[in-house]
């Protein structure tokens, strides 16, 4: 594993491309350890020179969703009774402070992602 700085695009780029070869390395290989450090340098460059601001509430838990596989009925524990999550997801009703404890906890989803929505 040679892993160097990030410095420009062309590095970014260039990381990019060698963490899609080494994204799904089984836990505890040197080949998941390079992924973390390629994740970390790439998101440290990121944080530096793009302003992604904070995402939405409702994206972040829908790319969640996406990522584990999850249904809206998994998110019950989260968000509450069926309803409540579809009010959730379709925009109709923001996510409380309870919600977004749970959902980080549970989830993992960043408290920035989060917050944006939270009333």
């Amino acid at each position: 594993m040679t892993i160097k700085p990030i410095r420009n695009d062309e590095d970014l780029r260039r990381a990019f491309r060698r963490l899609e070869k080494v994204f799904q390395a089984e836990e505890g290989t040197p080949q998941a350890d390079e992924r973390d450090v390629l994740v970390t340098l790439i998101e440290a460059y990121e944080n530096k020179h793009y302003d992604f601001g904070p995402s939405d509430p409702v994206e972040a838990i829908k790319f969640r969703m996406e990522q584990e596989g999850l249904t809206p009925r998994d998110l019950e524990p989260y968000i509450g009774q069926s309803g409540r999550v579809s009010e959730v997801l379709n925009r109709k009703r923001p996510l409380s402070l309870r919600m977004v404890k749970r959902l980080h906890d549970g989830l993992k989803i960043p408290y920035e992602s989060l917050m944006a929505g939270v009333q």
